[in-house]
């Protein structure tokens, strides 16, 4: 099977304003999964989002088959190969993380935080870690190894920010100010994977993610985690965004359990024009908030 039929651009948005001769003002944001890449630009000066891109990624078994499909993407668009961005954020989703206070951190060791909760393969795997800007955790995760080093090599005159999807989505909900001062959970759901974060006054009370497909693990999991905070089923929030549906069955199997139960809205810390309308609210949540990453 060919490059061209091992992906699918599910999703196009660019904005009127948006213009090739303006990417020194902007931050090129990329997203990457096992089975998916997201592709967002924002405008730098106006904290506007210009582009986003979706492509689901299929038939991929290899790290290397992967990379190759991520650079027919990118390579296959003269603008997304250029160098002249004005920043490059790149954020994983990866399953290989830890998140650390940053009094207990020291960056030498940071193999050693991830060999407590994941198999580290060196070949494969290359460890990074990110410092966050709006709480005092850090995260310490894996990325690959080779697509990181693809990247590099097509963005050679650029620093490339690295980072781990929680990252993006800590600094988003953080950022996020449609919440009360009482603990709130956010959950996002993937492909694959639940993530939980609860926030209470803009402070990072928890993170983790889930490997489930099932609503009712779903559940499951944010029902513990409530249980664990001591929130109440009856007026403490929760917000979802990700890949559901207003009537999905995860929400309507939610709402038997939480009732301030509510689906995401856009990140209002981004402008987003008319052309944007025909995303729903709660979607992309995670490649919007790679942006505030620094």
């Amino acid at each position: 099977m060919s490059n061209a039929t091992n992906h699918k651009l599910v999703k196009k948005i660019i904005a009127e304003s948006f213009s090739s001769k303006k990417l020194s003002s902007y931050a090129l944001c990329l997203n990457i999964g096992i089975k998916d890449l997201q592709i967002t630009v924002i405008n730098e000066q106006t904290s506007a989002c210009v582009l986003l891109l979706d492509y689901r990624l299929e038939n991929i078994k290899t790290v290397k088959g992967r990379v190759e499909i991520i650079e027919s993407i990118i390579g296959g668009h003269k603008m997304l190969s250029s160098d002249l961005w004005n920043s490059i954020k790149v954020s994983f989703k990866s399953h290989k993380f830890s998140l650390v206070p940053n009094s207990h951190f020291i960056p030498e060791t940071s193999s050693d935080y991830l060999a407590l909760n994941c198999k580290i393969r060196t070949k494969i795997d290359e460890v990074y870690y990110y410092k966050h800007i709006s709480s005092s955790a850090v995260n310490i995760f894996a990325s690959d190894k080779l697509i990181v080093n693809f990247l590099k090599n097509t963005y050679n005159n650029k620093s490339l920010q690295v980072v781990h999807q929680g990252s993006a989505l800590i600094e988003g909900v953080l950022k996020y100010d449609d919440h009360a001062q009482d603990k709130t959970m956010f959950s996002f759901v993937d492909r694959g994977i639940l993530h939980i974060i609860v926030s209470a006054n803009r402070k990072l009370l928890y993170y983790n993610q889930f490997s489930t497909h099932k609503s009712e693990e779903m559940l499951k999991y944010i029902m513990l985690v409530f249980k664990e905070l001591k929130m109440s089923s009856k007026t403490s929030p929760l917000v979802i965004w990700g890949m559901v549906k207003t009537n999905s069955e995860l929400v309507e199997l939610t709402k038997k359990y939480i009732k301030n139960l509510s689906l995401g809205a856009k990140p209002n810390f981004l402008k987003f024009s008319k052309e944007f309308d025909s995303v729903e609210d709660h979607r992309y949540f995670d490649a919007y908030s790679i942006f505030l990453c620094e």
